[in-house]
């Protein structure tokens, strides 16, 4: 199995946006850190601020070996077109995000991608990403969505 990882808007800010919501890493650090944890795992990076290129993106790879780690930021509150496409693929995702968004203001306490993922990570800083590849890794039930 492939990772793709996809980050959607303004989580290429991470490092120096909020570093009390997100901390102090940049995503390209904290990338090579989990290239080097899974290196018998191809993973792959995406991010985008636009909506359409997530979407394009998740069609690209949806019929493919791979296995989809999404923070889709923002997005996870709001767009029923991501979770249109989550549906609408056969590899498994895995919504994730850095922070617990229980813990954030009513708004981010819904996801439109939750119902369509294979399951939900949050709260654990960027280790959430880790515990979404090892979810893809190891659980049978994640991989045969």
């Amino acid at each position: 199995m492939k990772i793709l990882i996809i980050n959607g808007p303004n989580l290429n800010l991470l490092g120096v946006r909020e570093p009390e919501t997100y901390g102090s890493q940049s995503f390209d650090d904290y990338l090579n850190v989990l290239q080097e944890k899974f290196s018998l795992v191809e993973i792959d990076y995406f991010q985008s601020n636009s909506e359409g290129d997530l979407i394009d993106k998740i069609h690209e790879v949806g019929f493919s070996d791979y296995g989809i780690v999404l923070n889709a930021g923002a997005f996870t509150h709001t767009s029923l077109a991501l979770s249109d496409a989550i549906s609408a693929v056969k590899v498994p995702v895995v919504e994730v995000h850095i922070s617990n968004v229980f813990k954030r203001e009513p708004i981010r306490h819904h996801s439109f991608l939750s119902p369509v993922c294979a399951g939900v990570i949050c709260g654990f800083g960027l280790d959430s990403y880790r515990l979404g590849i090892e979810a893809l890794l190891n659980n049978k039930k994640v991989n045969n969505k």
